[in-house]
């Protein structure tokens, strides 16, 4: 997570990026926003849906995997606890956040559509039936953004992991009623990477969906304090790591062939150090290698999509991503608001490939997974 230009609390201008002269003043849609909701004023003041719109209508058109929301009753009631989790930004950058704001980034950078999504804390921390409520209202706020602006919003729906029954109940809602793009998940709960057993009823259920699972770090158990260093700028990807070993060598990738993982920030620490996670095999019979990993760790971890977010801008990690990963498997993530949009976008056109397999990074291989968002 850092903090870059475009941050949202950096509003600009009384108008909204590429809106013409005649865009109401930002006075008028904040009183707007204070009477009535965001996403409902949005769609209604003339001009503003089409204006933020046209920053996205370039042929390099993008879409955004790794894009967080902060509705703003979970955010007023938790900002505390969001505050502590990330330590990266003041709570302002929380409490203004809005869809405007989204919309405003995103057409900064020509990305057209972004798949949103929470972030640590989530919205489970051993709350009880809390965690049911704010899984509940937070998917009823994305899905009302995808509502308010047809093809700009998807999201990932939030369920109250590690609770089976209330998780269950909320993939139905959110697959089957609110009609989401697919689940988000942190990368662990209580301290248990997402392969352990207590979860397997749940990856079960999303394997039968066939779900686009995108799976997002936080803190875990090991953190340790290091004076002057933000804990997520090492744990987060840390926690990646863990839980991508965790689902291979507990047979989650195996026995769940039909999930579409999605995992943040290049797949966290793995591509510099897979060699050595891969080394474990030999701690399981041949039996159970065949069973788990019968093509080995890194044939495993090829099958899978990471987005890159925050990596993008690490030339070094860059290569370790691309000496793992096909570029068919890799998606444009900013990881807004904490990261940037534009910077993101900037530093993908840099890349040494061919012009294909930037757009195939920009979007097409993010509109095998959606593609609803092709029009």
């Amino acid at each position: 997570m850092t903090h870059h230009a475009d941050h949202p609390t950096d509003h600009g201008s009384d108008h909204c990026a590429g809106s013409h002269r005649h865009a109401p003043s930002r006075r008028t849609v904040v009183s707007l926003l204070s009477a009535a909701g965001a996403g409902a004023v949005l769609g209604t003041i003339p001009g503003l849906r089409r204006s933020l719109a046209q920053g996205a209508s370039g042929d390099q058109w993008i879409i955004d995997t790794h894009h967080h929301i902060y509705p703003p009753r979970y955010t007023t009631a938790n900002l505390q606890r969001i505050i502590d989790d990330s330590g990266a930004l003041p709570g302002t950058a929380y409490t203004n956040w809005s869809p405007r704001v989204a919309l405003e980034q995103m057409d900064k950078a020509g990305v057209r559509s972004a798949v949103v999504s929470m972030t640590s804390p989530g919205i489970w921390w051993d709350n009880g039936e809390q965690a049911r409520i704010w899984a509940r209202d937070c998917n009823e706020f994305g899905a009302q953004m995808g509502r308010d602006f047809p093809g700009r919003f998807g999201m990932f729906a939030a369920i109250p992991l590690p609770d089976t029954e209330g998780s269950m109940r909320e993939i139905a809602h959110a697959l089957d009623t609110l009609k989401l793009d697919g689940i988000g998940l942190l990368t662990s709960y209580a301290g248990k990477p997402l392969g352990d057993p207590s979860f397997a009823a749940v990856f079960d259920e999303l394997n039968r969906r066939k779900v686009a699972l995108f799976v997002h770090p936080t803190m875990s158990c090991c953190g340790m304090n290091i004076p002057g260093v933000n804990p997520p700028a090492i744990d987060f990807s840390t926690d990646t790591t863990r839980t991508l070993a965790s689902l291979a060598y507990s047979g989650t990738f195996a026995r769940c062939p039909d999930i579409k993982f999605i995992f943040s920030h290049g797949g966290g620490t793995m591509p510099m150090i897979v060699q050595r996670v891969a080394a474990a095999i030999r701690n399981f019979t041949p039996e159970q290698r065949a069973k788990i990993l019968p093509d080995g760790l890194a044939a495993e971890l090829k099958r899978h999509h990471y987005d890159i977010a925050s990596v993008a801008m690490n030339p070094g990690g860059m290569a370790a991503v691309f000496k793992l990963i096909p570029v068919n498997r890799l998606l444009y993530g900013s990881d807004a608001p904490f990261g940037s949009t534009t910077v993101i976008a900037e530093a993908l056109s840099q890349f040494e490939l061919a012009p294909a397999d930037i757009t195939a990074i920009r979007r097409e291989n993010a509109l095998r997974l959606f593609p609803r968002f092709s029009a």
